[in-house]
Parts: C-alpha cells; structure tokens; sequence
C-alpha cells in the first residue's frame, strides 16, 4: 500500500473479548474511497461488535483502527466517535420524533453557516426524493421515507466513512430492492466508503464492490461478489449463498466416483472422504436421453436416474426433489417456468462440471464407495 495514499478505512488484527470469549478473533480489512464493502455472516458472528469497534463506541481488547493512515484506535490511542469523521447508519433509524426531517438531516451540521447548512439539507433531500417532506415529522413518513431521511442525516457532514448496519431489514421486501438501489446510487455519489453489516447474502451481492465473509468471530474469505459465489473457501461459504447439493464420495486413486462418473481429486490421499458440491440451479434435468441416447460431454458427466419425492413452484421456477436411485439420497433442482412431475416419476439428471465444487468432508464422516469396483467412466 502507498504511503501516500493509504485506504479509507484499515483494520488491523482486531480482537475484541467478552468475559474471556473471544467474539471478534484477528479481523483484518481495508476499504478504499468509494468502495463498499458488506460484512457478511450469521447472527451472532461478530460484524455488529466490529462495526461497534470502527464506530469508537466500544474498544477492542488488541489490534488497530486506522482511518486514512492515521490511527484513531489502538493501544494507546482511542478517538471518541465523534473525533474519527465516521458517519453511523443503523436499522432502527434513530430519528429525533420531535424534530422535523430538516432538523434531523441538519442535526450533524451545527457548525456550518446557516445558508450552508440549509443548502446540504434539502440538496440531500432532492437527492432522495424526499423534498417536500422538509417541514414533516418521523411519525408521518412511512418506513421507507424514515430510512431515507436517516440516509441524508448520516450523509450530511461528509463523512469519509460510513457504517451501516442492517439498514434495510426493517422494510417491507417490496420496498427494499428500490430503496437499496437508490442508497447505492447516492453513495457512489458522495464518494463514501462504506462499511454494510448484513446477514442477506442476496443484499451483499446487490450492493457490494467487495464482500466479507464472516464466521465465528473471523473473515474466511473476501472478494468480489462474482468471485466469491464461484469460488467459495469450503461447502458453509458456498451453503451461505444458496441452497448445495451434497455428494459424498471416498478418493481412490486422485480419482471419486459418483453416481455422476469420476471426479478428478488431487492431492487428497487415498481413502479421504470428500463433498461434491453442486447448486441445485446447475443439477440438469435431462428430457430428452433417459439414459439411453449418445454419450454425454465431460462437461455433462454420467447421467444418473432419481425419482420425483416432491415438486414445487416457486414463481420464477419450479424446485424438483429427488431420491437418487444408486443410494437413495436427496437432491434438489431447479427449472425455469412450470415443471411440476408427479411424485414417482423417474428422470435421469446431469451435472454441470464446470459448476462443482470439491472439498474434504468438514465432518471426515466415514463413507462407503457408492460403487464397490470402480467404472470405466471417463474423469
């Protein structure tokens, strides 16, 4: 990193311990001018205590806070929230009831001039199209227009950095993707860095140039939301963005076969249990083989036959359940449109090479060969 042009916001091995539990456990990150980035993860694994920490409201137990190169936190340094040009956003909106929507945009903007002041509010007011709501108060705007205005408040002395933590969960999901939409737009706007804390994978990925991903107290991998989707650390990253199949299988050889042919594992002994993973949207029905027509590309694999335990329409596509014939296990597909077979009914399935993912097993559960003898298939 440049010295002279050090990233907006920088952590550095952070930690933070409550009673002896460590809840935060070696956190490092970086988020450039006009990047936002989304930490991502379950309740309870860290992100709100981390942004608590950025925020100068609560103080980790080791490590650094940097904001443009400078250190606001550390251990011997901690910058109250007010000193550290960091802008807080937060789900419940924290509206002052008996202000106005001007006065709460202009809460954070008792030193500027009058005519200046009045000037950035209702330009922020325009700019969320909330310019005629100046004079009304919190409780006569609907959820939507709160979280707007509380955008404006945030947004309104210029913060270098802005945190946001789960700013959206408290809308109406027919509201949320147009009010994410339009908070982006504003922000890429501004040239704000942004820290989002969110639980919805779905959000990450609308709304992030990078995403975090945390689990017990630890960033497991960051990237791009392209990236990390396509290639996720382990089965629980990739399992966090959508619904997995599982495919268990024993390597032999560098080699795992499945019901779907041979997998190619190198660098896994001989005997190590392994998950194959694939997303139900690339587990193929195959309408036209039945098993029984020309021999399928290496990118297709070995058609194997299941027979339909339930189908389900879900709007845009219909989801088709399985029990796969060679060991009875379950698994799930996805189709576009209506596709609604009877339960019974028995269709060969394909997978998508390209699209799987192989790990060792997280549990090392012990599992037999689906096939006693290995086939002839090809890898």
């Amino acid at each position: 990193m440049n010295a002279e042009n050090p990233p907006r916001l920088e952590l550095r091995d952070i930690r933070r311990s409550f009673d002896g539990v460590e809840v935060v456990g070696g956190v490092s990150l970086r988020l450039e001018a006009g990047q936002v980035t989304c930490l991502l993860g379950p309740s309870g694994c860290g992100k709100s205590t981390t942004l608590r920490i950025i925020a100068g409201v609560d103080r980790q137990t080791s490590g650094q806070v940097l904001v443009d190169g400078q250190e606001v936190s550390g251990p011997k340094t901690h910058l109250p929230p007010e000193k550290r040009a960091v802008g807080l956003m937060f789900q419940d909106f924290a509206l002052f009831p008996h202000l106005t929507v001007a006065d709460n945009v202009a809460f954070g903007l008792n030193h500027t001039p009058r005519t200046a002041r009045m000037a950035r509010v209702m330009d922020l007011l325009q700019r969320v199209h909330l310019g005629d709501f100046a004079e009304k108060y919190p409780h006569q705007l609907s959820g939507g227009e709160q979280q707007r205005v509380a955008l404006a408040r945030a947004l309104a002395p210029r913060p270098g950095i802005l945190l946001m933590d789960e700013p959206f969960s408290g809308l109406d999901n027919r509201l949320r993707d147009g009010i994410r939409d339009e908070t982006l737009a504003l922000l890429k706007e501004e040239g704000t860095a942004v820290l989002l804390v969110t639980h919805e994978p779905e959000e990450a990925m609308r709304m992030a140039d990078e995403i975090a991903l945390m689990r017990a107290g630890q960033i497991v991998q960051t990237g791009a939301p392209y990236n990390i989707y396509n290639a996720p650390v382990d089965r629980a990253a990739a399992a966090f963005f959508s619904d997995i199949n599982i495919i268990h299988g024993v390597v032999r050889n560098a080699l795992t076969d499945t019901p779907f042919g041979q997998f190619l594992t190198p660098g896994l002994v001989d005997g190590a249990d392994v998950e194959i993973i694939i997303r139900p949207q690339h587990l193929k029905i195959d309408f036209d083989r039945h098993g029984k027509g020309p021999n399928p590309t290496p990118e297709e694999g070995v058609p194997a036959r299941g027979i339909v335990s339930r189908a389900r329409f879900m709007g845009s596509e219909s989801l088709v359940e399985f029990l796969m014939d060679h060991d009875g296990s379950a698994l799930k597909a996805t189709v576009p449109g209506v596709f609604l077979p009877k339960p019974g009914t028995p269709l060969w399935l394909t997978m998508r090479r390209d699209r799987c993912f192989v790990f060792p097993c997280q549990k090392q559960r012990r599992v037999a060969d689906p096939f006693k003898t290995p086939r002839p298939v090809s890898a």
